[in-house]
């Protein structure tokens, strides 16, 4: 008899209170998931919905336009959208290599176990700092520290167009830098947990046939833990994406577009927190549009990583 025919044989034999509790456990776990594409889908119906009026009236244009003017009920997130998806990005560029290179640091004997355990510890807490604390000091601390070196790259590379204005306190780059501090827990917190599962033995045999620490883990840690890596890295995305106050109150809420990274901008988050409290009429709309944005953005962020884990599971 084969082992899966023991298996099934063994299930048939249970006492029919395990097949009854089995039973109730799985329509619980049903009901339970259902009740989550129940909540996204109310939400983006009721999303969709609040911003129909706006999409009826400005269509397409309402994500390449700029023109945010309440008196004229004139409405465009474009600048909002492009903050958001530079803001994101950039500062996903920056975390990354730390967020990796400190997972590395911390599964890798490269110090005592004890102080790696204090310097994981110390990741895991900064991203338990609540965001309007991190938005306090990136304006009272980090914008001050980090002028000087703004203030530099204005006058060596005011050519550019990326640092085409003068620094003027908040910004698009301090933003970047904040969510940068918010964002590297994630990676580092994901990265590390990926690192630890992958087998002992496949070191062991990269030592065995005579590579460097940096030859193991190149070619054969971090392709082995590359699925769960892209996943936190993505997840961190989500993240930036959707973040809130401490973007708010750093990166300027200024609804004029700019390519220079140290001029004042906005992102789809920082604009509803600012307007929606007091917004009415066609405002509330043109908000729900971009909030409908937003959604839509963070949701093919989040089915493009399922993607790539799917196929570097596959390949790995």
């Amino acid at each position: 008899m084969s082992p899966q025919t023991d298996t099934q044989y063994l299930l048939r034999r249970r006492p029919p209170q395990e097949k009854l509790v089995d039973v109730g456990f799985r329509n619980l776990a049903v009901v339970l998931a259902s009740m989550v594409a129940i909540v996204l889908l109310s939400i983006l119906v009721v999303v969709f919905w609040g911003g129909l009026e706006s999409m009826g009236r400005y269509g397409w244009t309402f994500l390449v336009t700029s023109n945010w003017n309440p008196v004229d009920d004139e409405y465009g997130a474009g600048a909002a959208i492009y903050g958001t998806l530079v803001t994101s990005l950039l500062s996903l560029l920056i975390a990354v290599p730390l967020g990796v290179g400190t997972a590395i640091f911390i599964t890798e004997n490269i110090i005592p176990r004890n102080i790696r355990n204090v310097i994981g510890l110390m990741v895991e807490l900064l991203a338990a700092i609540p965001s309007v604390v991190l938005g306090l000091w990136a304006i009272f601390v980090m914008e001050p520290f980090i002028r000087p070196l703004l203030e530099l790259l204005y006058t060596l590379f005011s050519w550019l167009p990326f640092f085409s204005s003068p620094p003027m306190g908040p910004g698009t780059l301090p933003a970047v830098l904040i969510l940068v501090v918010m964002i590297l827990p994630i990676i580092t917190a994901i990265a590390r947990d990926s690192l630890n599962q992958v087998p002992m033995k496949l070191r062991q045999a990269a030592y065995g046939v005579g590579t460097t620490r940096w030859g193991a883990i190149m070619n054969v840690m971090l392709p082995a833990a590359v699925s769960g890596i892209v996943g936190g890295v993505m997840l961190a995305l989500g993240r930036a994406m959707g973040e809130t106050m401490a973007v708010t109150m750093i990166i300027g809420n200024s609804n004029n577009f700019s390519f220079s990274l140290l001029a004042p901008g906005n992102t789809i988050a920082s604009m509803l927190a600012n307007q929606f409290g007091e917004a009415d009429g066609s405002q509330v709309s043109s908000l729900m549009y971009a909030a409908f944005v937003l959604i839509i953005m963070t949701l093919a962020v989040n089915i493009f990583a399922q993607w790539i884990v799917k196929r570097l599971s596959l390949k790995y």
